[in-house]
């Protein structure tokens, strides 16, 4: 499949394993409530969603967390009460556009710059509609850029 905004082709990611099961070389002192624990853990030490799940894959050999504890990352901050407000992919985001503003404002002619801000601001609006649809989002949230240092605390 193309990309949205460029000629392009998209380019292959990484894949996720084929096997929806627990793998039988995980070790039995690996309960989903070690998994659960270790996730709490990491959340707190303040790591996003991702960031755990390739730590849990990196360093303790869990390809998935969710075949172990039934439950996504996500999910199980969320009941611990560790979840941020705004997803993580929409944070990302956000935090590209500033970083693309605070760029302008030193170099008012670098229109490159001007219109990779405008495709950026795009995808906010595009993703902040799906998330507020989703309900994951408040139905009246909506992208400023002047509030865009608040939504990235």
């Amino acid at each position: 499949m193309a990309r949205m905004h460029t000629r392009r082709k998209g380019r292959s990611g990484s894949k996720r394993p084929s096997a929806l099961r627990a793998p039988e070389w995980l070790d039995e002192e690996k309960t989903p409530e070690w998994v659960e624990s270790k996730v709490v853990e990491l959340a707190k030490a303040g790591n996003s969603p991702s960031m755990i799940g390739m730590i849990m894959r990196d360093q303790f050999g869990i390809p998935l967390v969710k075949v172990i504890t039934g439950k996504r990352i996500v999910t199980i901050l969320l009941e611990h009460g560790l979840a941020r407000t705004i997803p993580e992919d929409l944070r990302n985001m956000i935090a590209r556009a500033a970083r693309i503003r605070r760029h302008l404002e030193d170099n008012k002619k670098d229109f490159v710059s001007k219109r990779s801000l405008q495709l950026v601001e795009s995808k906010i609006h595009r993703l902040s509609k799906y998330y507020r649809r989703k309900g994951v989002l408040p139905s009246d949230w909506k992208y400023s850029p002047d509030q865009a240092a608040i939504y990235l605390r």
